[in-house]
């Protein structure tokens, strides 16, 4: 494995798998790496004396074995021996269910309209203390702490919303926290205090919406079939306008009917809204818009012409931010995460409406997946240390995958519901991370210029 090479958007790009050392490179040494650890220099001259001059071959070969030496070119894995997952014992984030309800009616919708296939209720205000409690108390010595108000439709349960974040906020100040909130929500319910509440005090907010209209209306109708696109557009624009500076992105699925979704992604950059993401989805294959093999070529192409556009826009100096193709080429995340993943089921957990803890929103439904509840803490200390025992170095697939240190492994419960085996990889999802990756990559190259 060692490298991997891609010509995309104009760059020649070499990636370092291990170190994460990206360079963008000249045609002759592009040429070199071909054959570079299986072959003697003097090979190599006889293979390309025909394109290249065979002292620019020669001084091209120096500064790729001073790049090997330095470990920025065909470096050690360094993380492996290093790494134990024991030690991702605490908990730093929640996501809240306080609604599972619903006044949409997606039709690619994981949680079965909201109510994930059980009862439609809304969590009681002392089940969130209690959800906040286990939070802090389960954090050991990490501050910084996250929680996502999810559902269903959480704004179907704002009051208990609001009574958290300030009981949150008195928590922190207890415990000497530091808690971030985020809300989902798909924006039906918005007024003005609503918006007011959010913008004051969530330091995220998530705003659900596909893209054109008639994408939109086609796959999240509200529960009389009727489209939900007009009504909630405004009300995202609002909100964002007296936001101001602080953190929000719109978010989308697509699915085999809008395989253009470049398009959608662009249409959010008409709106006016700049921080977005456009997620593929991920269903039963039987489903009449789920995502196929057959489709991935198109969407891998759909990606690079995304990509081409994304350059254009930024490099005319406006900010448009596309989830996916944002990569950290100085820092990126740390360790742990890049070979684990998100953590779900050690430092990330659901919380149901009733209490109960599981891996994370998309186990939900699975009775199989409960981990515990916040009035006992973790129960399954099996499935807990199933969980933290997975990654990279655990799946397969991964371990000589040149992406492996990006995707973290991919996503569990994609894999669960495709494979039902959190150890093995959504084939799909894997195709289009390294594509988007490529694509990230490039795109950097060339805003950098």
């Amino acid at each position: 494995m060692g490298i991997h090479k891609f010509h995309l958007n104009g760059k020649n790009i070499v990636l370092d798998v291990n170190s994460g050392s990206v360079h963008v490179v000249d045609e002759l040494v592009f040429d070199i790496l071909d054959f570079y650890k299986e072959s003697t220099l003097e090979d190599i001259i006889l293979k390309l004396e025909n394109r290249y001059d065979k002292s620019d071959i020669k001084e091209a070969y120096k500064e790729i074995k001073k790049l090997e030496d330095e470990e920025l070119l065909y470096s050690k894995d360094h993380y492996e021996k290093h790494f134990n997952y024991k030690d991702q014992n605490i908990v730093k984030a929640l996501c809240l269910h306080v609604a599972h309800d619903c006044n949409l009616n997606c039709k690619y919708c994981f949680a079965s309209q909201g109510n994930y296939s059980g009862k439609r209720e809304l969590m009681p205000l002392d089940v969130g203390k209690k959800a906040l409690e286990f939070l802090v108390k389960n954090s050991r010595n990490r501050k910084n702490l996250d929680v996502d108000f999810f559902g269903g439709e959480p704004l179907l349960n704002f009051e208990v919303v609001k009574e958290l974040v300030i009981y949150g906020r008195k928590l922190q100040d207890e415990y000497d926290k530091n808690i971030s909130f985020t809300i989902t929500t798909n924006g039906l319910l918005l007024d003005d205090e609503k918006i007011d509440f959010i913008n004051e005090h969530m330091e995220n907010v998530v705003l659900s919406l596909d893209g054109r209209k008639e994408v939109h209306d086609k796959m999240r109708p509200t529960i009389n079939n009727k489209g939900s696109y007009d009504l909630i557009v405004q009300k995202f624009k609002k909100l964002i306008e007296k936001r101001g500076n602080k953190d929000y992105f719109i978010r989308g699925t697509f699915t085999r009917d809008n395989l253009d979704f470049s398009k959608d992604v662009l249409h959010y950059k008409e709106l006016g809204f700049d921080v977005t993401s456009l997620e593929p989805v991920v269903c039963d294959p039987n489903e009449d818009y789920s995502l196929l093999e057959e489709h991935i070529e198109k969407i891998l192409e759909e990606y690079e012409k995304l990509s081409k556009e994304y350059i254009k826009i930024n490099k005319s100096g406006e900010r448009f931010i596309f989830y996916h193709f944002v990569i950290d080429l100085d820092q990126g995340p740390c360790v742990i995460r890049r070979v684990t993943g998100c953590g779900a089921g050690s430092n990330y957990l659901a919380v149901t409406p009733s209490g109960d803890l599981y891996p994370c929103h998309q186990f939900v439904d699975q009775p199989q997946f409960k981990i515990g509840d916040v009035f006992n803490g973790i129960i399954r200390e099996d499935l807990r240390d199933k969980f933290r025992s997975v990654n990279i170095y655990t799946k397969e697939e991964c371990k000589d995958c040149w992406a492996k240190f990006y995707c973290s492994g991919g996503c569990m419960a994609n894999a669960y519901y495709i494979n039902k085996d959190i150890t093995k990889p959504y084939k799909l999802g894997c195709a289009m991370e390294k594509k988007r990756i490529e694509c990230a990559l490039s795109i950097a190259a060339n805003l950098k210029d």
